[in-house]
């Protein structure tokens, strides 16, 4: 599966309080022939998902199930340890298609990192979506607050998860909370961002200064259609050591759940 991956990278091996924001497609699917990510551990942090095309079906040792298509989201707090597994949809597999997602994981703070896994998801028919007066940008709200609209994700640590979509000519400066940490990921298109108008494109991440109040977001009248994830969060400030799927304060708690995993202490994947 083609992913690309603005951090971590060289220039940035986490930013507090996220660890890592993968774009995984757009791929085409032959029919038969999709594979997906098969069962695999994970320990220490929570995890966003959410399919811009196709269908993902999700398993875990906790016995959860979900099956998304486009617009839905889904979240996992891995906690002390889970093992699960990404896979198309059924239909995807079968038939063949196109599959595009985004996956965001977030830390946990260290009193957080031993508690039991979760998981649930959110249909797309659940999440506000709300519109400028002018017509020229929609936002989906999938955490936090836009446009006079709320949502939430029920995650330890609380994040804003904007997905906006804006038209030639759009001027966004979007509140945040005080004391997070902002980021934008240019999905399509191309745009204008903070207070300097720095330029970004497709696949390309923006950082803004500060510790907050608004960001702008804008695409110049000659611009294209732009779709833009804005993440927020407030930073953890706690040593982070990590090892592949794995992320908690020191090496010595990531030997011991290496061993719970490979003791089989973690449970397997059933269905």
């Amino acid at each position: 599966m083609t992913v690309y991956r603005p951090f971590p990278s060289r220039a940035a091996r986490e930013i507090d309080p996220f660890l890592l924001l993968d774009r995984l497609g757009p791929v085409t699917i032959a029919p038969g022939a999709g594979t997906g990510v098969p069962p695999h551990p994970h320990a220490g942090f929570e995890v966003v998902s959410y399919v811009l095309q196709g269908s993902l079906d999700h398993r875990d040792s906790g016995g959860h199930h979900g099956r998304l298509g486009p617009g839905d989201v889904q979240w996992m707090t891995a906690g002390a340890g889970i093992v699960h597994s990404e896979m198309p949809g059924a239909r995807l597999r079968d038939q063949g298609g196109t599959l595009e997602a985004i996956q965001l994981w977030i830390n946990l703070p260290a009193h957080d990192k031993q508690m039991a896994p979760r998981y649930g998801d959110i249909p797309a028919s659940a999440i506000p979506a709300v519109t400028t007066r002018d017509g020229r940008a929609t936002v989906r709200i999938v955490a936090g607050e836009a446009l006079g609209r709320q949502a939430r994700l029920p995650l330890r640590t609380p994040i804003t998860y904007l997905l906006w979509t804006l038209a030639p000519g759009a001027v966004i400066d979007q509140p945040l909370p005080d004391g997070t940490q902002a980021l934008a990921y240019v999905l399509a298109g191309a745009g204008r961002f903070g207070s300097d108008a720095g330029a970004a494109a497709r696949n390309e991440l923006v950082r803004f200064a500060g510790d907050r109040g608004p960001v702008r977001l804008a695409v110049p009248a000659e611009g294209e259609r732009t779709d833009v994830l804005l993440l927020a969060g407030p930073p953890i400030g706690e040593p982070v050591a990590r090892s592949g799927p794995f992320v908690m304060n020191t090496m010595e708690e990531i030997k011991a759940v290496l061993g719970k995993f490979r003791a089989g202490e973690l449970g397997e994947v059933v269905g």
